[in-house]
């Protein structure tokens, strides 16, 4: 039998497909439960791998790659086709590319350093020389990027939810952490991504974990708020149904007993939930104890609710942006694809009240994971390598950068004070209107939403899922003047962070937030601690 693999290296984990190559037949599906490097979004991975260096970021991927293979369940020496999709810095730290031209914004910061833009072109290359533990001749097949910022999961999403083929105004985005998005406008492409937060994914939340079994995903109404939460096969089924005025359960459903977190999707029902019933006000959920309880002794807190408003500001935030540099009305734009997990289990009504997606859609598209999809496309179609390029090639695509944007910033800033600080949408239209900029307007009616996918990875194959945990590695270090305190340790909020009776400080990569964090280095009373100077096991 011959096999071939498909990888999907998003920047919250990876997830993959053992396909048998003669039937076309997905096998197995494994997914990792994050990402092995420290961080929690795309810009802390490429501040890691530009501190440690290219060739340490390389390897500690390429291991959790072949921990993924090796849970496939399938025989190593029968491979002969490896496919990959991602974004621009998860493929090159896969590959072994330079990720410098990633990391400057603006022609003249590269040129001031001497970085030149790495070429990102669909090809065929060589499986064991990228690091996979494959028989040798494996082939690995790798799209292409639209331009060195817009990568190839941005084209999966693009291309595999019918978007290009739209011919009305339209707007299609992939939910994560990295939200990438697209704006369409006659043959004019607008595109943008912003690092939206891990809230998406449901991390940086208490009681959050990944899209999978016993994640809590939704919340319907049925005379009090009915968790939806998800089985063995990644489906939402019926958990218990609250009342959370009252702060009980009103009756236990199938999946009592079952519920282990809270996705992404799950929090922004929360969050629609607590607007709905009036629970937020000013950066506080109005509950006895400041916390939604939901069932199984999962919660939601004022600060997951903070987190997940961040993710919704950046979202909405990139929606101004794409639409007032096309010169487009929301009123215009009515067409909205959702990709990626939490754009395939996320109530849409409740994305568009939230600010998820612009409150003037009215036809609405649920499609589930497009980059795995386009990875498992290439292994059944190499040939369908070409196409793409040549679809890559011929986009016209307006990429705007949204971290030096001003409407970007504006919005951004609005809607933290919207969430935190109470801003009234008059207020928040006041201002918009002061600088030049469009009205949101309030949600009306309701859409047509078509579920093309009902769970994210729709064909988990005869073998079923399997999740996988043992990812990353450890850095250690120890710090002169170090007194042992142990201040670190209790400040790291993903308990990363462990200190021996020497004073070795290890941090579990994986659980390490990097970048986005910092907090057992800010927090270390002798100032000491220097997170930068521990270093690979």
């Amino acid at each position: 039998m011959r096999y071939g693999i498909a990888l999907d290296i998003g920047t919250s984990g990876t997830r993959g497909h053992a396909v048998d190559l003669d039937s076309g037949k997905i096998l197995s599906t494994v997914v990792t439960e994050c990402h092995p490097l420290p961080g929690a979004n795309v810009m802390d991975h490429l501040t890691f791998c530009i501190n440690v260096g290219n060739d340490v970021a390389h390897r500690i991927l390429m291991d959790t790659q072949n921990k993924v293979i090796d849970a496939m369940g399938i025989d190593k020496h029968q491979i002969e086709r490896v496919s990959i999709c991602g974004n621009p810095i998860q493929l090159s730290l896969f590959q072994g590319i330079p990720v410098d031209d990633l990391a400057f914004a603006g022609e003249n910061a590269k040129k001031e350093r001497g970085i030149t833009d790495q070429a990102r072109n669909a090809g065929v290359f060589s499986a064991v020389d990228a690091g996979l533990d494959v028989p040798d001749g494996t082939e690995l097949y790798v799209p292409p990027s639209i331009r060195h910022e817009i990568g190839a999961d941005a084209l999966a999403m693009m291309y595999k939810s019918g978007f290009l083929e739209d011919d009305r105004n339209c707007m299609v985005t992939d939910y994560g952490t990295n939200a990438e998005r697209a704006l369409k406008d006659g043959d004019e492409n607008y595109t943008g991504s912003a690092a939206a937060g891990p809230a998406m994914e449901g991390q940086s939340i208490k009681c959050g974990m990944l899209a999978g079994p016993g994640a809590i995903s939704d919340l319907d109404y049925d005379i009090g708020w009915r968790c939806k939460v998800l089985d063995e096969n990644i489906s939402a089924e019926n958990g218990d149904k609250i009342d959370f005025s009252l702060n009980r359960v009103l009756d236990e459903g199938p999946m009592h007993g079952k519920a282990t977190g809270i996705t992404g999707t799950g929090v922004i029902a929360a969050v629609a939930v607590a607007q709905y019933d009036r629970l937020w006000k000013k950066g506080k959920l109005m509950t006895d104890d400041g916390r939604l309880h939901l069932q199984d002794d999962v919660y939601i807190e004022s600060k997951d609710i903070s987190e997940a408003a961040k993710a919704i500001g950046a979202m909405r935030a990139g929606h101004f942006c794409l639409l007032e540099h096309a010169g487009i009305k929301f009123s215009e734009m009515n067409v909205m694809y959702m990709c990626g997990a939490s754009g395939t289990y996320v109530d849409a009504m409740k994305a568009r009240d939230v600010g998820l997606i612009p409150p003037s859609s009215t036809e609405i598209y649920q499609y589930g994971n497009t980059s795995l999809s386009l990875a498992t496309d290439l292994l059944k179609q190499p040939e369908l390598l070409d196409k793409l390029q040549t679809i890559a090639d011929g986009i016209r695509a307006n990429h705007i950068m949204f971290s030096q944007d001003k409407i970007f910033s504006q919005i951004y800033m609005q809607e933290l004070s919207f969430w935190d600080e109470g801003m009234s949408l008059a207020q928040y239209n006041e201002n918009n209107a002061m600088e030049g900029i469009q009205e949101l307007p309030k949600p009306r009616g309701r859409a047509n939403v078509h579920r093309v996918a009902t769970r994210d990875i729709q064909d988990l194959g005869e073998n079923g899922l399997t999740i996988i945990h043992n990812i990353g590695t450890q850095l250690v270090g120890k710090m002169d003047g170090c007194t042992g305190c142990g201040k670190c340790v209790k400040e790291c909020p993903e308990h990363a962070l462990s200190i021996a009776d020497d004073k070795t400080l290890t941090v579990q990569t994986k659980n390490c937030l990097g970048t986005a964090c910092y907090r057992c280095q800010m927090s270390c009373p002798a100032k000491v601690y220097q997170y930068n100077k521990l270093s690979l096991i």
